[in-house]
């Protein structure tokens, strides 16, 4: 299929967007627009420098748009299957023309013409179409942080012990006095300045009681409060004091911040981010998937782990950590509660037996969400079920539904050897 590149641009130059560019030409020559198209263009408009400037001579002349009825037919991708004798099913349509099957909301078999069937096919909409985020603008944080920085390393630390720091629930954005229509309970603060004050007070509580030459930071999700003023699973409404791209842009900075403010006094670095929650989720996953690349690329100490499942685990040493948020991004309705209970138990263990974590290392099963600080290591012989409080303060429908809570981060000494943890706890006033 050809396409006439003088109308292509045209359109761009009036639009300035490829997904715009692509559904006004499929209106103009009554074609069904679809993700698939829009990749097609994307490619045409990068390949052929319509983005710059399109060389008028690079016109491809056609007549495959006519508005006769055949030549539309043959375009138009046919919801029946002559050799099944039979109308495909909407995922098989999808399967057959190349579609995203998982982004389709709704879809409806109508007729094309009289005599073609085809799908008529509403998708949900994409990332870059709810927040305006795009491989460009990924690309502009990558290079305002990609400069590397000198690494002077002390050897402060036994090395028969490794450090390791959790925090959970960020919530980067969260508006904590509510809606601009309700007077606050308490009053509260939570933009950039005061994230990153108590980012500083972080990094100095590490540093203060450093004891091992590596440093694991755990980040247990809700990093960021929401996409598009919502939490991933939709349907809630949240208060934010941040539009998605700003949000990014802080996420990114304050994770960065992170490490590197405490590079200069560890050998090695292992972050474990989780992403699959129920604020942030796939915003979380590019958050920190940016991270990842720049800060792999510009340090060899530091590992930088993405985790996309709902239950991740590492072991060092003796000890095995489960992490999770506790709840995730549509299945779960109630998650991992604060109390570990039998149901709950129950699937702890069967986690821990299909990957035969039972070896003779200490489990500890770690969760945020719950925004609770609660440590129990009795209730199971077979692993310690540790609640993580919140690093940021409580949101308004929080403080008027329970209380003014307390938040703040975990820091831990560890014995590689034995089930020695030194627990060194932070809260913020």
């Amino acid at each position: 299929m050809e396409y006439n590149l003088e109308e292509i641009q045209e359109i761009y130059q009036t639009e300035e967007n490829i997904a715009n560019t692509a559904r006004e030409y499929c209106k103009k020559h009554n074609l069904t627009y679809s993700d698939s198209i829009r990749r097609k263009f994307s490619k045409i408009i990068n390949k052929n420098g319509l983005k710059e400037d399109l060389d008028n001579d690079t016109v491809t002349e056609t007549n495959q748009y006519s508005n006769d009825k055949e030549s539309q037919e043959m375009f138009m991708p046919s919801a029946w299957d002559a050799e099944s004798d039979k109308f495909l099913s909407i995922d098989e349509y999808c399967e057959r023309y190349n579609l995203p099957k998982d982004q389709v909301r709704s879809s409806k078999l109508v007729s094309h013409l009289s005599s073609h069937m085809i799908y008529n096919i509403a998708f949900n909409p994409t990332i870059h179409e709810q927040t305006g985020i795009d491989e460009e603008f990924i690309e502009s944080i990558v290079q305002k942080y990609i400069k590397p920085i000198p690494i002077v390393v002390e050897d402060l630390g036994d090395r028969e012990w490794f450090d390791r720091l959790v925090i959970s629930d960020v919530h980067i954005g969260m508006d904590v006095n509510g809606s601009k229509n309700v007077e606050p309970l308490y009053n509260g603060k939570w933009d950039k300045e005061e994230i990153f004050t108590r980012l500083n007070s972080t990094i100095q509580h590490v540093i203060r009681f450093k004891k091992g030459n590596t440093l694991v930071i755990d980040e247990l999700g809700d990093l960021v409060d929401g996409l598009g003023g919502q939490t991933t699973r939709k349907g809630h409404e949240l208060p934010q004091n941040m539009s998605d791209k700003e949000s990014f842009d802080c996420a990114v900075d304050f994770k960065i911040s992170l490490v590197e403010g405490l590079l200069n006094i560890y050998d090695k670095v292992i972050c474990n981010s989780i992403t699959e929650d129920n604020h942030s989720g796939i915003f979380s996953y590019f958050v920190n998937s940016t991270v990842k690349s720049i800060l792999e690329e510009k340090y060899a100490n530091v590992t930088y782990n993405v985790i996309e499942r709902f239950i991740d685990h590492y072991s060092i040493g003796k000890h095995t950590f489960l992490i999770c948020h506790g709840k995730d991004s549509e299945s779960l309705k109630f998650g991992f509660k604060p109390v570990l209970d039998t149901k709950q138990a129950e699937k702890i263990d069967q986690y821990c037996k299909e990957h035969k974590l039972y070896n003779g290392n200490y489990i500890e099963f770690g969760k945020g969400d719950s925004h609770q600080s609660i440590f129990d290591d009795t209730t199971s012989n077979d692993f310690v079920y540790y609640n993580y409080p919140a690093f940021s303060p409580p949101s308004n429908w929080v403080k008027s539904n329970f209380k003014n809570s307390k938040s703040g981060f975990m820091f831990f000494n560890v014995d590689e050897l034995s089930q020695t943890k030194i627990k060194i706890p932070f809260y913020f006033e």
